[in-house]
């Protein structure tokens, strides 16, 4: 089995998508006529945004929304080339900053970063050895 599909449940698909390209540029790959699903190239893993209103006629019961002031407890993480470049840039896009980038113990870069709907992101890149 493998991981196909990362669907973040967004207020408005048009915004986050073009808030992750320009943040982060990921290009779309696919917005539905109706603009309450697209898609993103990411690789292997493709991450999605669909509206709130879709994604509760598919679940069929309300759910929690991520919110900027409290995040639900779930993150994606992205691999840029440079961590401290993916965090300014995303900053300038409008992300909120949560942990500005740090060398953690187990040899990797991180920040964290919410996007505009409150989802959590991690930017993390392992540091060459030695």
């Amino acid at each position: 089995m493998k991981l196909s599909y990362s669907i973040l449940y967004v207020e408005d698909v048009k915004r986050s998508m073009d808030f992750y390209q320009k943040a982060f540029g990921i290009e779309p790959r696919f917005l539905h006529e109706g603009g309450d699903y697209a898609e993103m190239e990411t690789g292997d893993t493709t991450l999605a945004f669909c509206a709130h209103e879709l994604a509760e006629q598919i679940i069929r019961q309300p759910y929690q929304h991520a919110h900027p002031n409290q995040p639900i407890a779930s993150q994606i993480t992205l691999e840029p080339d440079s961590v401290k470049s993916a965090f300014e840039a995303a900053v300038a896009a409008g992300a909120t900053i949560r942990a500005e980038p740090e060398v953690k113990p187990w040899n990797f870069e991180v920040a964290i970063l919410q996007d505009p709907d409150g989802h959590l992101i991690e930017l993390a890149k392992e540091l060459a050895k030695g």
